[in-house]
C-alpha cells in the first residue's frame, strides 16, 4: 500500500475540526515532504516520528514520503498529528497487516479506519505525550462523528472519557496504539476520572460589616450582573470579590463540562471538575492574554473564566488599551479573534467584578488618612476608565474603610444561606425568560422588565437626571428586575428601582 488516509483534528478556540491525514510513499530519493499550512511544531514532526518509528522496532522507509494535512487552508499547530503521522507511515509501507484492519468492521457502515481519530505527540522513545486540549477535541468528535473511537495517549484519554458517546483509548506508547490496530491487544476504554474534592468556596461570614457591598454581592450573583467597588485600601474589596463563586449555584453538567474543555486548553494540572472559574490577572497583564490572540490565536483569560468570574482589582491601573477591549466581550459573551486567513471565537461569558481605589493614593474621602492627591490627579485617575466600559458595568458600591469597632461586629450572614436566595431568584429566571436578567435582550427588557406606574416615574427622574445613556437606563431596568426577583415580587416597584438607581449613582460621579 503507497497511501494511507486517518482521521484526526485540529484545534481552533474550543472547536477541533476534522483534519484527513495523508500519507504517500513513492519511490525515489528519500525525503519527507509536509504540506497543508502545517506550522512549525508539525513540520517539526518529521524527526520525531522517524526517531519513534526506529525506538520502537519499525523501519523508516527509503523513498519519497509526502505528508497532506487537509484542508489545506485550515492552520494547523502542536504535536497531536505525530500519531497519525507515524500510523500513515507504516500503513503505507506495509508494516502493519492490513488483513487484519480490513476484517474488522464498523456497527455503522465505515470503512475501516475512517471510525477512528488520532492524535497524540511522540517522544524519540515511541512514548506517547499528552496533549492539550483533549477534552475539547473529544467534544469536537462526539458531536460531529457519534460513535467513533478516539486513540489518545493514555494521560489525556483519562480527561478526555468525561464525554459520553466515545470509545476513547489510551495508549502509553506507539507500538501500544498498533497493536490495538492490528487487534494483537484490546485496549480497555478510558474510565471517566474519580473528581478530586472541589474545595469549599470562601464563605461571606468572614466579612464583618460592609452590609451595602454585601448587598451588592447578592444582586450581582442573584442576576448575573457586573459590579464594580470603589473604597480605600484594606476595605475588603478583593475578600468580598473572592467570595462571590460560593454565592453562584452549582455548575450544570453540560457547563462543567464546556468550564473543563476550556481549560484543557492551557497547560499545568487542570482545576476540580465542576468548580467554578475564578481568574485574576494581573493589572500589568497585556490585551492579547487578556482578551486572547497572538500570532497563533490563544485564549485569554476572559475565556478561561468562563461560567465563572473574572476579578480585576485596581482597575485603573490596567492600560486604557486593555481595559476597552472588555467592551464587546461583555455585551456578546464572545471574543472573536480575527488573522489574515482565519477567524478564531472563543467563548467569554463570565461576570466581571471590580475593585478601584477612589484616587491614586487611596484616601480620598476617607476619615483615617488625608488624601495628598490634587482634585486635577482625582479626576486624572478616574478618568481612566472610559464612559462606555462603566455604561457595560451594573451594579457600582463604595466600600468604606472598616470601622473602628469592625472586629467586635458580629459574622457576617454565610454563603448557604445568600446561595439559597440566589439560586431562588435565578430559577424565577430562567422559569420567565430562559436566561438571567443580565443577559436579557432589548426586546426581552421591554416584555420582562416593566415597572409599576411609581417606579417608571423614578426611572424616568433619574434618566433625565443623569443623562443616562439607553444602554444604561436598560442595565438599571435589569438590576431593578433582580432586586424584584430576590424579593419575591413579580413587579418592579418603587422601591427596587430607588435601590437600583442608588447602585448606579457611584459611576455618574465617576463620569461626571
Amino acid at each position: 500500500m503507497t497511501l494511507a488516509v486517518l482521521a484526526s483534528c485540529a484545534l481552533t478556540g474550543i472547536d477541533a475540526p476534522p483534519v484527513r491525514v495523508e500519507v504517500h510513499l513513492a519511490p525515489g530519493l528519500p525525503s519527507f515532504t509536509m504540506v497543508g499550512l502545517a506550522d512549525t511544531e508539525v513540520r517539526e514532526s518529521r524527526e520525531r516520528v522517524r526517531a519513534a518509528l526506529l525506538s520502537s522496532g519499525y523501519e523508516f522507509p527509503a523513498g519519497r514520503v509526502t505528508v497532506n494535512l487537509a484542508p489545506a487552508d485550515l492552520p494547523k499547530e502542536s504535536g497531536r498529528f505525530d500519531l497519525p503521522i507515524a500510523i500513515g507511515v507504516l500503513l503505507a509501507s506495509g508494516q502493519i497487516a492490513m488483513p487484519a484492519l480490513a476484517r474488522r468492521k464498523s456497527g455503522n457502515g465505515m470503512p475501516p479506519l475512517a471510525r477512528w481519530v488520532l492524535a497524540g505527540e511522540l517522544s524519540l522513545s515511541g512514548a506517547l505525550v499528552p496533549v492539550a486540549g483533549a477534552l475539547a477535541i473529544a467534544l469536537s468528535v462526539s458531536r460531529r462523528q457519534p460513535g467513533a473511537e478516539l486513540m489518545l495517549p493514555a494521560a489525556s484519554a483519562r480527561l478526555a472519557a468525561r464525554v459520553p458517546g466515545l470509545n476513547i483509548y489510551g495508549a502509553a506508547t506507539l507500538q501500544d496504539v498498533v497493536a490495538q490496530l492490528e487487534e494483537k491487544a484490546d485496549l480497555k476504554v478510558a474510565a471517566t476520572p474519580d473528581d478530586a474534592p472541589v474545595p469549599a468556596p470562601l464563605c461571606l461570614s468572614d466579612v464583618r460589616g460592609q452590609y451595602s457591598a454585601r448587598r451588592a454581592l447578592e444582586v450581582a450573583a442573584g442576576g448575573g450582573h457586573n459590579l464594580l467597588m470603589l473604597g480605600p485600601p484594606g476595605s475588603g474589596k478583593s475578600m468580598l470579590a473572592q467570595r462571590l463563586p460560593g454565592l453562584l449555584p452549582p455548575l450544570r453538567d453540560d457547563e462543567a463540562l464546556e468550564a473543563a474543555a476550556i481549560a484543557s486548553l492551557r497547560t499545568g494540572p487542570p482545576p476540580p471538575f465542576g468548580q467554578r472559574p475564578f481568574r485574576a490577572p494581573h493589572h500589568s497583564i497585556s490585551a492579547p492574554a487578556l482578551v486572547g490572540g497572538g500570532t497563533r490565536p490563544r485564549p485569554g483569560e476572559i475565556t478561561f473564566a468562563h461560567l465563572g468570574v473574572l476579578f480585576l482589582d485596581e482597575l485603573p491601573e490596567f492600560g486604557r488599551h486593555v481595559l476597552e477591549t472588555l467592551r464587546e466581550p461583555l455585551e456578546t459573551g464572545r471574543v472573536s479573534i480575527a488573522r489574515t486567513l482565519h477567524r478564531t471565537d472563543y467563548p467569554a461569558r463570565f461576570q466581571l467584578v471590580a475593585a478601584m481605589n477612589p484616587c491614586r493614593c487611596g484616601w480620598y474621602g476617607s476619615n483615617l488618612r488625608a488624601c495628598r492627591c490634587t482634585p486635577d490627579q482625582v479626576a486624572a485617575y478616574r478618568a481612566r476608565l472610559s464612559g462606555p466600559l462603566l455604561d457595560r458595568i451594573d451594579l457600582q458600591v463604595e466600600v468604606p474603610a472598616p470601622a473602628d469597632d469592625w472586629a467586635d461586629l458580629p459574622p457576617g450572614e454565610p454563603s448557604e444561606a445568600v446561595r439559597r436566595r440566589v439560586q431562588a431568584a435565578l430559577d424565577i429566571q430562567y422559569r420567565r425568560q430562559g436566561c438571567t436578567n443580565a443577559a436579557l435582550a432589548p426586546g426581552q427588557v421591554e416584555t420582562h422588565c416593566r415597572p409599576d406606574r411609581a417606579a417608571s416615574t423614578l426611572w424616568k427622574q433619574a434618566m433625565k437626571q443623569f443623562a443616562w445613556s439607553a444602554r444604561t437606563a436598560h442595565r438599571v431596568l435589569k438590576v431593578a428586575r433582580t432586586l424584584a426577583d430576590l424579593a419575591g415580587s413579580t413587579a418592579i416597584e418603587s422601591a427596587h428601582m430607588a435601590e437600583a438607581v442608588q447602585f448606579r449613582r457611584p459611576l455618574q460621579e465617576l463620569q461626571g
